[in-house]
């Protein structure tokens, strides 16, 4: 879609159309086709990469500048770039159902990616394929919410399937090395985060290689810096537990 905007002569091409309504009337933005969401989701921080203009329209299609009256009363402020932000947030953006169709498509796939790549059975500690994850998805008829990140609802998709198969995240194995003095008594505190002691040995200090949910790590992370007060190390061995081999379930 091409757009000729008389009052400035600026020609905008490959317009997203954002519009919102406020205080009785319709507002609408020019952005970038494929960055609103990425601005939605945290992918794109850039404001000047999604907005094709700093510039609120009553209808971008005829390049009909908003009054600033208008805006002052709808949203508080004439500050166009700050209202362009709450359009962008919380604004509908105009898309063809074809176009609907083909982004929710893809959000799905992303979707099935980030827990084949985050997941394993926890029998085999095999990783499944996005195939299988993908139609697992179908099979709850999980329903894409294109206004969330795909990364927040992966972690959404993973609660559901563990109700239905056999799945959960791959481990991560860590090595802590700890003083003598603080070693025993930080070991119990770290216990109930710990989901397999692997080898645990002390002489000097107490060193323990352990695998963990990757939902933990922070904690265990602030837990050895405050309690050793930086004398104890947390050193990462793997992101993900999972068996050798290019075998992966079907």
């Amino acid at each position: 879609m091409s757009i000729f905007t008389p009052t400035n002569q600026i020609r905008l091409t490959n317009v997203a159309v954002v519009r919102a309504r406020r205080a009785g009337k319709r507002f609408e933005i020019a952005c970038y086709r494929n960055k609103v969401m990425g601005w939605r989701s945290g992918a794109e921080k850039d404001i000047d990469e999604v907005l094709q203009t700093h510039t609120v329209f009553v209808n971008v299609s005829k390049g009909q500048v908003a009054k600033k009256e208008d805006l002052v009363k709808a949203f508080g402020t004439d500050d166009q770039t700050e209202i362009c932000k709450v359009i962008l947030s919380k604004g509908e953006l105009q898309v063809s159902d074809k176009e609907r169709h083909t982004q929710l498509e893809q959000m799905f796939r992303d979707i099935a990616t980030i827990v084949a790549d985050k997941c394993v059975n926890p029998e085999t500690k095999r990783p499944y394929t996005v195939i299988l994850i993908e139609r697992a998805m179908k099979d709850i008829h999980y329903s894409v919410k294109p206004n969330k990140s795909t990364k927040q609802q992966a972690l959404e998709v993973i609660r559901q399937l563990k109700e239905t198969m056999q799945i959960e995240r791959a481990h991560m194995r860590l090595r802590f090395i700890l003083p003598p003095k603080e070693g025993k008594k930080l070991k119990e505190k770290l216990k109930p985060l710990i989901k397999v002691i692997e080898n645990e040995d002390f002489h000097e200090q107490l060193e323990i290689v352990c695998l963990i949910d990757p939902g933990c790590f922070r904690e265990i992370d602030e837990l050895i810096r405050c309690e050793t007060k930086g004398k104890g190390t947390l050193e990462v061995l793997s992101l993900k537990d999972v068996e050798e081999g290019d075998e992966k379930l079907e």
